[in-house]
């Protein structure tokens, strides 16, 4: 739909709704809203493919379908009172300007991984508007460029463009199922940002419904408001619906290798190493690392394992003589590393075999099962004293850890370029995860998380201690109905740094009413 097309529908359906009696506690909620979606079309059988009550016989099929956490899917857990799964752009904005006829806040489901359920949880009434149908991806190789929208998952984006292109990519993240839609709006990173940068550093165009129904792309919607979506979380100001990004080169052949270390391997001084060399190897090498638990075989008692993998945007005789002359201490060998293309990479980081046809990437479904996660940013090395400390919290609990590398193409943007402040300065960031099968661990699990978190706050970066938009974390602080900004600097500092206030003015000028708001939104910040 066009920028024009889509404002004329639009007139349409605010004058049809200035017409429409207001809808009081003695109307049936349900119908009224149904009668406000169905305005203008008149087509009740279309709206009833649409929109979907609680009433509905295929409501909790499409709810737990994009519930990734299951944290949030017990019964205790507030449900929306419709979900809306739009065919079109006129369905979004019929959604959000009936959402505010009926006093309903609005969700926005892209691919359903946020991490602590915010686009599909609220604690007041609420509908979910749920992108799943909109996902269509147009390729432009001439111009290095796709238009996505915001429904797709990064699988079909990867895959869509591995079909036109055996020399492109796109640097985002390595879960596939993963939705465009908040991926590139809270930045997004995955195994080639430190040559290219974030997921985000490659918008240079977008479409947004804004909290009047009106649709906008980036000369409509001004520079300000473009700048704030490129990783200050979409759901603040609107409703994505497409991205335009640029996609990158990447060489015929990438390698790829896994080394696992054990303490009785030499893991402690390796990660030492790693420490002091990783943010500064060329952007083309990719090179993270797990931790957690080992205990196979069990005779042998527990132990830390630490699973340093990498991807390297080239053949491996030159990975190796990389290696040889920076960091021997792995002892990086031939036989470690697998060479291939980088759509079969993406295959492998996804948990796939590179044998696998491109088409597993389409798959959507799966869940992630219970957890919970936190973030931190490494300035300096941790010193071993600190890393022995960290290897007993670790052998206490359950807990998982996946360091980033930054450098390279991170450390030459500005910290001010978009609302994603984790540039230079940054040697690497950390993302902790514990799982647990069943609700009575739940508290158990948390509280572990929690503790380990508290250990690591005298290594991690300090005033703010910042944290990753992407893996929400409500420890940090949350909104409490229309919080200011004041008080909402708890948790937006350590996400966003110096961004939050140019963050927040956004939104005063894009959404005064704060009507687009959760428990972590961005709130107004008026003059």
């Amino acid at each position: 739909m066009t920028i024009t097309s889509a404002k004329s529908l639009l007139l349409s359906i605010t004058i049809f709704f200035s017409i429409l009696p207001s809808p009081s506690f003695s109307f049936d909620l349900e119908r009224s809203f149904l009668r406000c979606f169905a305005s203008g079309s008149g087509n009740s059988n279309l709206t009833s493919r649409i929109v979907f009550a609680k009433s509905s016989s295929s409501y909790n099929h499409l709810l737990k379908s994009f519930i990734r956490n299951l944290r949030f899917s017990d019964n205790s857990v507030p449900k929306p009172n419709f979900i809306v799964t739009p065919r079109e752009i006129l369905h979004i904005q019929k959604a959000v300007l009936c959402a505010k006829r009926h006093d309903l806040q609005a969700r926005v489901v892209s691919g359903g991984h946020d991490y602590e359920g915010l686009s599909y949880v609220s604690d007041v009434p609420f509908l979910i508007i749920d992108l799943v149908n909109l996902r269509s991806i147009t390729i432009d190789i001439k111009s290095d460029s796709a238009w996505i929208e915001a429904g797709a998952a990064l699988g079909e984006l990867y895959y869509a463009v591995a079909k036109h292109s055996k020399i492109h990519g796109f640097p985002a993240g390595t879960c596939p199922t993963v939705g465009v839609g908040g991926h590139l709006s809270g930045g997004g990173f995955g195994t080639i940002f430190r040559k290219y940068g974030l997921a985000a550093d490659q918008i240079i165009d977008a479409k947004i419904v804004d909290v009047n129904g009106k649709l906008l792309d980036r000369t409509s919607m001004g520079e300000d408001l473009f700048w704030a979506i490129k990783g200050g979380g979409g759901s603040s100001f609107g409703v994505i619906t497409a991205w335009k990004v640029k996609l990158v080169p990447v060489p015929p052949t990438v390698t790829t290798f896994n080394i696992p270390k054990t303490l009785d391997q030499g893991a402690t001084n390796i990660f030492l190493k790693w420490q002091r060399i990783a943010a500064k190897l060329p952007g083309e090498l990719f090179l993270d690392i797990v931790i957690g638990v080992d205990n196979s075989p069990p005779s042998a008692g527990k132990t830390i394992k630490v699973s340093f993998g990498g991807l390297y945007l080239g053949t491996v005789d030159n990975l190796l003589s990389m290696m040889q002359n920076n960091f021997t201490e792995l002892g990086l060998q031939r036989e470690n590393c697998t060479e291939m293309s980088w759509i079969q990479s993406v295959l492998s980081f996804a948990g796939f075999s590179i044998d696998d046809p491109l088409e597993v990437l389409l798959q959507r479904n799966g869940t992630s099962g219970r957890f919970k996660a936190k973030s931190d940013y490494v300035n300096e090395p941790i010193p071993v004293i600190g890393v022995e400390g960290l290897w007993k919290m670790l052998l206490e609990s359950s807990a998982v850890l996946i360091l980033t590398p930054y450098g390279g193409r991170m450390s030459e943007i500005s910290e001010s370029e978009t609302p994603f402040s984790h540039r230079k300065g940054n040697i690497y960031g950390i993302q902790y995860l514990v799982y647990w099968d069943s609700n009575e661990d739940s508290q158990k699990s948390i509280d572990q998380l929690r503790r380990l978190y508290a250990y690591m706050g005298p290594y991690v970066s300090k005033n703010p201690r910042a944290a990753y938009l992407n893996y929400k974390d409500l420890d940090l602080g949350v909104n409490r109905g229309n919080t200011t900004y004041e008080e909402a600097k708890a948790w937006g500092l350590k996400y966003f740094k110096h961004n939050f206030e140019r963050l927040a003015r956004v939104k005063a000028r894009i959404d005064p009413g704060n009507f687009f708001r959760d428990q972590q939104s961005i709130p107004p910040l008026f003059p």
